[in-house]
C-alpha cells in the first residue's frame, strides 16, 4: 500500500494561479482573519473506502513536506503583479499537516476540515483535491485504461482545434482540482501549449507549475472565497456590500494589474450595483461562473455601455463547465 500510489503533489507551485494572486492580497490585508473550509463531496455516487481515505492522508502528509525552491520564488517573483514581500514570506511559509482534520466521518466516506489562518487554509484547497481525486481514479478504477481513453479524447479535441471544427476564440486550461491525475493534466497543457495546433488561441494555464515548465502564462485571479471571506467574512461589513470591500480590496493590492473581477458571488446584478465607474474602469475585464451566459454577457455589455464604456476594450471570461463544442 506504501507504494502503490506515487507522490502526487511534488511542487507548492502547483496550485492555481489565483491562490497566488488572493494569497499576496490577503498576506498584506487579512493575515489577521481565521476561516474554516470543508470538503464536500458532490457526487452522490462516490464513496471511499477506508483504504482511500488513508492513502488521502499519506499524501496530504507528503504534500505538508514541500518547500518553495529558490528557483521556484523566483519564478513567482518575476510575474509582474506579484511583489517582493510576499515572495519573502513564501519562502519561510510551509503547509501544517495538524490544520487539517481527515476521517471517515461522512456519507460519502471522507471528512476533510481545514482551519486556521486564510493564508494557510486558502493554500490547501486545490493541491488537497487535486489529492482526493487522484487517490480515487487510481484506487477504484483501472488507471491504465483511464489514462489510454484520456489521451484518445484528448487527440480527438487537438484534432477539433486543428481543424477548426470547434474552435474557441482563446481559452485557458483550469483543470487542476478536478483532474484524473497529474500526469493527464499536462499531456493536456503540453498538448494545447504545441503552436501548430492552437495558433496561439491556447492562452496559458492555471496551474503555476505546468506553467512554468512549458513557458505559458499562469492564469488566474480571483475565486469566490475573496468575496466571502473579505465582504461576508468580516462581521464588521454589511454582507450586502460584499462586492463593494472585495472590489476595493483587490484595486488597493493590484490597480489595474491581475484585474478580472467575479460576478456571481452574491448574484450579478447585486454585483453590478457596485461596479460603476471607477471599478469598471480599472477592471479589464470580468468572469462568469453561474447562471445562462448569453444573458449574463448581454447584461455585462449593457451595463458597460450605460457606463458609456466600450465593451469591446473589456474581456468577458466564461468558465462554468465548458467544452469545445
Amino acid at each position: 500500500m506504501e507504494n502503490r500510489i506515487p507522490q502526487i503533489i511534488t511542487s507548492l507551485l502547483e496550485n492555481d494561479m489565483y491562490k497566488f494572486s488572493m494569497g499576496q492580497a490577503i498576506y498584506h490585508q487579512f493575515s489577521n482573519y481565521k476561516t474554516t473550509w470543508t470538503f464536500k463531496c458532490r457526487n452522490e455516487d462516490v464513496r471511499f473506502t477506508p483504504e482511500m481515505t488513508e492513502e488521502i492522508r499519506r499524501q496530504i502528509r507528503l504534500y505538508c513536506g514541500l518547500r518553495f525552491t529558490e528557483d521556484e520564488l523566483e519564478y513567482l517573483n518575476n510575474i509582474r503583479w506579484i511583489k517582493g514581500s510576499y515572495v519573502d514570506f513564501l519562502r519561510l511559509w510551509q503547509p501544517r499537516y495538524e490544520d487539517l482534520t481527515i476521517s471517515e466521518d461522512a456519507d460519502c466516506g471522507l471528512c476533510i476540515e481545514s482551519r486556521g489562518t486564510w493564508l494557510n487554509t486558502s493554500m490547501y484547497e486545490i493541491p488537497i483535491l487535486a489529492i482526493v481525486n487522484e487517490v480515487y481514479f487510481r484506487m477504484k478504477y483501472n488507471y491504465d485504461e483511464l489514462i489510454q481513453s484520456f489521451r484518445e479524447k484528448l487527440d480527438e479535441k487537438a484534432e477539433w482545434l486543428h481543424s477548426g471544427k470547434y474552435y474557441p476564440a482563446s481559452f485557458s486550461e483550469f483543470g487542476l482540482r478536478r483532474r484524473l491525475s497529474a500526469e493527464a493534466q499536462e499531456l493536456a497543457v503540453k498538448k494545447f501549449s504545441e503552436t501548430r495546433l492552437c495558433s496561439g488561441k491556447f492562452v496559458g494555464t492555471s496551474n503555476v507549475y505546468l506553467a512554468k515548465k512549458y513557458g505559458l502564462l499562469p492564469v488566474g485571479t480571483m475565486a469566490h472565497e475573496w468575496i466571502m471571506c473579505v465582504g461576508q467574512g468580516n462581521h464588521k461589513h454589511n454582507p450586502a456590500y460584499s462586492n463593494w470591500y472585495a472590489l476595493d480590496a483587490w484595486v488597493k493590492e493590484y490597480g489595474v494589474l491581475n484585474s478580472t473581477a467575479l460576478t456571481d458571488a452574491i448574484t450579478t446584478d447585486c454585483f453590478l450595483r457596485d461596479f460603476q465607474l471607477t471599478y469598471a474602469t480599472l477592471f479589464s475585464g470580468v468572469r462568469h461562473d453561474s447562471g445562462d451566459p448569453y444573458e449574463w454577457g448581454e447584461k455585462m455589455i449593457a451595463h458597460y455601455e450605460k457606463l458609456s464604456i466600450d465593451p469591446r476594450s473589456k474581456t468577458l471570461l466564461f468558465s462554468d463547465s465548458l467544452d469545445f463544442k
